[in-house]
């Protein structure tokens, strides 16, 4: 783009393209616009957005609506949910909801039955549906301003829509904002983009400071916490006895990203994370939190050994802080906002980064951001630099195929936050920074499915851009176990006693990328014996866990998990037919003899985790991998800033959290966990200390 583009323009020029990016409501259509496609691109454009600042008109006669199609948002559970509605003189007779920005398996998954609880009520007001009480607030809203609309008593906001980039074109083109459409413009030191883990912790730590700093967000709240993290040689390993070796450390985890991160970079994390440590203890272990530390290491966050097999990883001290009774549910990032609100500072929350902005020199200067509800335009300038925390880019459909084809050829389910779509991301490329070739994403083996689904995406009209992963179940915790897989040829293709993300990337040569587990009767004491770490030793170290999810999911509940009093029944119910049957009783037996000699002849799985299966009743469930985030970010150097393509700092760029890179390639070393936060909040500390100039 080569001419400034106005408001007016930019609303415009996306009506062709644009789909709800959850950061701002769609305006009012004019009455008469009488398909959604007539919707979309009537509310782009100039004319509805000088519409929307007066009133609808009044039913004309005795009607009771004005007929034509209304939209209107509202704040659902981490995004805006918008609903579009059309009406004839006495009825609704049509009703889309979009709610892409909900979590794809909660909200997202009620859009069918909110569309038509909507319509048979012919109202705002219905039952909420079961598990998605908050998203069918949201829809209520915003069905109540459209019906407000239709009636002449009431408008709606207006709002433009950043660019969401394509099914060809993942960047897309960065937007140009004319000096006349910024409505404010707002001076700090230093900027802060985002509100999650990195975010909260660089503005926690500024607050300790005195900094003068601004936070942006462009959801309404804080976002999710990730409450255990990595950090190595901290006061409380000291106080436990527990000793890692760096150098081993350094090692490993460059031997596991295949040599292409960045050692520097990685150093940072092994040489300030003790710091870091120490900081976060400092506000959550005092008055008036007085959080416990529940610290792993040694034996507990240990690989199992055998006669065959020594620790698979070096193990990492992992960190986790659980709430008091008195504060029960509340999270570390919700704990940083009332910390810094104490100290006299807040979050500008519903502003949304639009695009960075640069001087002559190439510095950032700060960033071009959009108020949500009332789409004006704010410049915040940043003296000392702007830190982008923004998150990965999974919720982003055009960006996880086009980036990432293989991690995304073998999802099943998500548990990632919606919000996370890249935006962070492109516009740093925008800036000129260089993104890391190698996608890492964040894989669990937990993605559920029903028999016959494949990994990948679906259609789907309620999520950004078109498409969702078909799993309904965030994670399947019990997934990770490594008990017998099979394809659906019935057939054992790999060693099931792997990092998390091994067994789905082996899926992606089976057919449908995805695998059966199979486990007995005896499965609490197999899993014990298992002894697997990170999150998936919830299901040894909480009591009743397992038991809990295979009555959620199974044919009483969701029918996601199968139980029966023979395998060949197991192996009906799973789906397997003729052939593959055959192949799957066959891999059974197998599977018993090579347990009754203690050797896994076939794969080489060490004996500790082999199981029988022999008692009654057996449990089966097909599963693929279960998306968390995106770890494929910026590239940076060792005090965070941003590089471009010749690995030259930006100067006045800063870069964190999922969307940070120069760490992981491949794909997350899941076994060392907790390194990805432990990473976020050092990074985050160390961002703040190169702005401010603060050496310690």
């Amino acid at each position: 783009m080569s001419e400034k583009l106005t408001r007016r323009d930019f609303i415009k020029g996306m009506g062709a393209t644009a789909v709800i990016a959850g950061l701002g409501s769609l305006t009012a259509c004019t009455s008469g616009a009488g398909t959604p496609e007539a919707t979309t691109a009537a509310a782009t454009t100039a004319a509805a957005t000088e519409a929307a600042t007066t009133a609808a008109a009044a039913p004309a006669g005795g009607a009771l609506y004005t007929p034509g199609t209304y939209t209107a948002g509202a704040d659902g559970i981490s995004s805006k949910v918008t609903v579009t509605m059309t009406f004839d003189e006495s009825s609704i007779t049509e009703v889309k909801i979009n709610a892409d920005g909900e979590t794809p398996s909660i909200g997202g998954a009620a859009v069918p039955d909110l569309e038509k609880a909507l319509m048979d009520a012919q109202a705002a007001e219905f039952d909420a549906v079961s598990g998605a009480t908050i998203t069918s607030d949201a829809v209520k809203k915003a069905a109540a301003n459209c019906i407000a609309q239709a009636k002449g008593e009431a408008t709606a906001a207006t709002g433009e829509l950043i660019p969401t980039g394509s099914d060809e074109d993942w960047l897309g083109e960065e937007p140009v904002v004319d000096d006349a459409d910024v409505k404010e413009t707002i001076d700090t030191d230093i900027l802060i983009v985002g509100a999650g883990n990195a975010g909260m912790m660089a503005a926690a730590y500024a607050a300790s400071k005195g900094l003068n700093f601004r936070v942006i967000e462009q959801n309404a709240v804080v976002q999710d916490t990730r409450h255990w993290y990595g950090a190595i040689n901290s006061s409380a390993a000291i106080a436990a006895g527990s000793h890692v070796d760096k150098k081993k450390l350094l090692s490993e985890i460059s031997r596991y990203a295949s040599g292409k991160c960045d050692q520097r970079v990685v150093k940072l994390w092994l040489d300030e994370s003790a710091a870091m440590h120490d900081f976060v203890a400092g506000i959550l272990e005092n008055e008036p939190y007085n959080w416990k530390c529940d610290f792993t290491s040694g034996e507990e966050a240990r690989w199992p050994d055998s006669d065959e097999n020594t620790t698979f990883v070096f193990p990492e001290q992992e960190h986790n802080y659980r709430a008091s009774e008195s504060e029960y549910g509340m999270q570390r990032n919700e704990v940083f906002l009332e910390v810094i609100q104490k100290a006299g500072y807040d979050v500008d929350f519903k502003t949304a980064l639009v695009k960075l902005e640069k001087d002559d020199t190439g510095r950032v200067t700060g960033v071009i951001a959009q108020n949500v509800d009332s789409g004006d335009l704010i410049r915040y300038n940043a003296k000392d630099g702007v830190l982008l925390a923004c998150g990965g880019y999974p919720g982003n459909p055009f960006m996880m195929e086009q980036l990432d084809p293989l991690g995304t050829s073998v999802t099943t389910a998500c548990s990632f936050s919606p919000a996370d779509k890249g935006y962070g991301i492109r516009a740093a490329v925008w800036a000129g920074a260089h993104l890391d070739a190698e996608s890492a994403p964040m894989l669990f083996d937990r993605g559920l499915v029903a028999p016959g689904v494949d990994s990948g995406y679906v259609e789907s009209e309620s999520s950004f851009g078109g498409k969702a992963f078909p799993g309904t179940v965030r994670q399947y915790n019990p997934g990770t176990q490594p008990f017998l897989k099979v394809n659906r040829h019935g057939q054992r293709f790999a060693n099931e006693s792997s990092p998390y993300n091994d067994i789905v990337y082996a899926a992606a040569h089976q057919p449908g990328h995805v695998y059966a587990q199979i486990m007995d009767a005896n499965y609490m004491e197999d899993i014990k014996r298992f002894h697997t770490i990170g999150c998936s030793a919830q299901s040894r170290n909480i009591p009743g866990y397992v038991d809990k999810q295979l009555e959620q999911y199974g044919e009483e509940g969701e029918g996601l998990i199968f139980k029966a009093d023979t395998i060949e029944e197991l192996a009906d119910k799973l789906g397997f037919k003729d052939e593959d049957k055959t192949n799957f009783l066959a891999t059974v037996e197998r599977y018993n003899e090579l347990y009754d000699k203690q050797e896994d002849e076939d794969f080489g799985k060490m004996k500790v985790r082999l199981s029988e299966l022999r008692t009654a009743p057996f449990y089966g469930c097909w599963l693929g991998a279960s998306l968390l985030t995106t770890e494929q970010g910026i590239s940076i150097n060792d005090k965070t800033q941003a590089l471009d393509a010749e690995n030259k700092p930006i100067p006045g760029l800063y870069i964190g959290g999922d969307m940070s890179g120069s760490f992981f390639a491949n794909n997350y070393p899941c076994l060392m966990a907790g390194i990805a936060c432990g990473r976020t909040l050092t990074f985050a500390m160390k961002s703040i200390k190169e702005m401010a100039g603060i050496e310690e």
